[in-house]
């Protein structure tokens, strides 16, 4: 799983939509749905890591638009 903490935002998304499918189909044993499921965790992980950062940067760009219009 270390193959996804370099994944992109969009690269993590859509392979968790993909890991949801497979679950939600169901047919699989309970060793494949468990590793599909740590999978899944490890991506929705890895979209928050990329969300929190988006989060941050537009965060950091209010209060430095806030400080210029103050000045």
């Amino acid at each position: 799983m270390a193959e996804i903490a370099a994944f992109g935002y969009e690269r993590a998304r859509d392979e968790l939509i993909n890991v949801v499918k497979m679950l939600e189909q169901g047919g699989l044993d309970l060793d494949d749905s468990l590793a599909l499921w740590e999978r899944g965790e490890a991506l929705a992980a890895r979209c928050e890591q990329h969300l929190a950062g988006a989060r941050r940067r537009v965060e950091d760009a209010l209060s430095r638009a806030d400080l210029d219009t103050a000045e």
